[in-house]
């Protein structure tokens, strides 16, 4: 059977700390819920006696269908010179009525003297005090020895004599907490090894900070010298830097080490887990977040898009569908015939050698003019089938104008776009507004078309992006336009380029108009 490896997840307490990272209530119980059903040992649920919102959060857990057993309150040791029955901190802790408790104390002894500005002994006092309260009134009690390894540093025989304390009063756990963020994977080994030759078999956690992009290496590598609990956030939400990120130690540790952090088949949920929580966070995801990113299993370069139709393995060090993710090929300027044989499999079209070459010249010659398809796949399609004379001729521009008007500075600013068309010789000349100049363009073409084309109004523009290809023509710089669109059945991202913005804006727009309509009469 496989070792196990306790997972403590800190997204809805450290998470939070993060910059511009704020969640409700109701997005912290949607997030412990499906934390919990993706198996994740124990939620960390807030600090009850911080703030309004964590007390309503484990209100809110009574009559929920969240297992309160999998959820923990988090504090911090009761104050000096105050009994935990007097400390209303820790009372609020108990009353947050889940059944598991983590408490941090301080480790190191600059904390002690300088912010508590308490004795040494007091600290320990305090921290064997706090433990043995709270253990008689909880099943389980998680000590975090906040800045272990700065205070091991430090003074090693004090930061010891903590673990030592929160340990004979009962703590079920000893998470080391690596707070700063600022040690290295050699020290991290060198330290716990320290503390297994001076206290052989205490229940050892780890909690990094990724100040030195070291945090899930050395999560990692506790672990392997002997803890067996690891505390961190999805993504690696966290103050600073971040935190330790579960959505790459889970898979490391599960993938690479045979360790068991949750159900097996459940892994396979991560990629979708790490978007649930960006999404509730307003965050937008890193496409190169390893494992669950959009780019984690992106091949660009002809001569891996060649190897890995050949052997995946050959450029890819895991399956992408065993934590969720899909295998993609990008398209630029640096593709071979590999790449568009790929793409072109992938649409299950199949093209002779003389489109692929004529593909590959005209792929190059547009990228070369700005044009940029990796995330704009439908346009590419529309490139591929155009090539093949495998695109129905849906209708034709004779000729666009739009205006943007603003009558004074208190009004808000109207466009107007006048639009005239010919589909199978019948040409239509209609107008519409907009609150834009591209949102007018767009009403004003699908108000031409709608007719002929009814199911343009099932299609929706859901994201419109705009770059600047080369600021050194300052206002009049080429721009490249990435627009997405949906229907009912699916999404879509097509590209314009042109120094015209509204001009971009209409070639993206044609584009993903065509292909929705390629797509309903396919």
């Amino acid at each position: 059977m496989a070792d196990k490896v306790f997972i403590y997840d800190t997204t809805l307490r450290d998470g939070t700390q993060a910059e511009e990272v704020n969640f409700t209530v109701n997005d912290k119980l949607r997030i412990a819920k499906r934390l919990i059903d993706f198996g994740i040992d124990c939620v960390e649920g807030g600090w009850p006696g911080s703030n309004q919102r964590d007390i309503e959060f484990f209100e809110r857990l009574n009559g929920s269908d969240i297992p309160k057993d999998k959820i923990s309150a988090f504090s911090s040791t009761r104050r000096a010179k105050m009994t935990c029955e007097e400390d209303k901190i820790i009372q609020s802790l108990l009353a947050a009525d889940v059944p598991n408790l983590t408490i941090f104390g301080k480790s190191w002894d600059m904390h002690v003297t300088e912010a508590l500005k308490i004795s040494l002994d007091e600290n320990l006092e305090l921290i064997g005090d706090t433990v043995q309260y709270l253990k008689r009134r909880a099943d389980k009690v998680y000590f975090d020895a906040e800045h272990f390894f700065d205070g091991y540093k430090a003074n090693p025989e004090y930061a010891l004599k903590v673990l030592e304390t929160a340990a004979g009063a009962g703590a079920d756990c000893l998470v080391l907490c690596e707070t700063n963020g600022g040690t290295l994977p050699d020290e991290i080994i060198n330290i716990i090894n320290a503390v297994n030759n001076r206290h052989p078999g205490l229940p050892l956690g780890i909690h990094c900070h990724n100040d030195c992009e070291s945090a899930v290496a050395n999560s990692i590598l506790a672990v392997k010298y002997g803890a067996r609990h690891v505390q961190g956030t999805i993504n690696g939400l966290g103050e600073r830097c971040g935190n330790a990120n579960l959505c790459s130690i889970i898979p490391n540790l599960q993938l690479k080490y045979g360790y068991e952090c949750v159900p097996a088949a459940n892994l396979q949920e991560l990629r979708e887990l790490s978007l649930f929580v960006n999404e509730l966070g307003n965050i937008t995801p890193s496409s190169r977040q390893p494992y669950v990113g959009r780019s984690a299993f992106a091949h660009k370069g002809g001569v891996h898009v060649s190897a890995i139709m050949k052997n995946a393995a050959t450029y890819e060090h895991i399956r992408p569908e065993s934590v969720g993710n899909t295998q993609r090929v990008l398209l630029s300027d640096l593709s071979g015939r590999s790449n568009l044989v790929y793409k072109a499999n992938s649409y299950g079209l199949d093209v002779d050698n003389d489109n692929y070459t004529e593909l590959l010249a005209k792929l190059k010659y547009m990228e070369n003019k700005g044009y940029e398809y990796e995330g704009a796949e439908a346009s590419f399609e529309l490139l591929i089938l155009s090539a093949m004379g495998k695109v129905p001729h849906f209708f034709d521009l004779i000729s666009y104008r739009v205006i943007d008007e603003k009558r004074s500075i208190v009004e808000t600013p109207l466009a107007e776009a006048t639009v005239m068309l010919s589909v199978n010789g019948e040409v239509e000349h209609t107008a519409a507004t907009g609150n834009g100049p591209v949102n007018a363009l767009d009403n004003a073409v699908r108000k031409a078309l709608i007719k002929f084309y009814p199911t343009l109004k099932d299609m929706s523009l859901v994201d419109y992006k705009v770059r600047i290809l080369d600021g050194s023509d300052g206002t009049g710089a080429l721009t490249r336009v990435l627009m997405e669109s949906n229907d009912d059945n699916s999404s879509w991202s097509t590209v314009g380029v042109a120094a015209n913005i509204v001009d971009a804006s209409y070639q993206a727009l044609v584009d993903s108009i065509q292909y929705k309509l390629y797509r309903d009469t396919k």
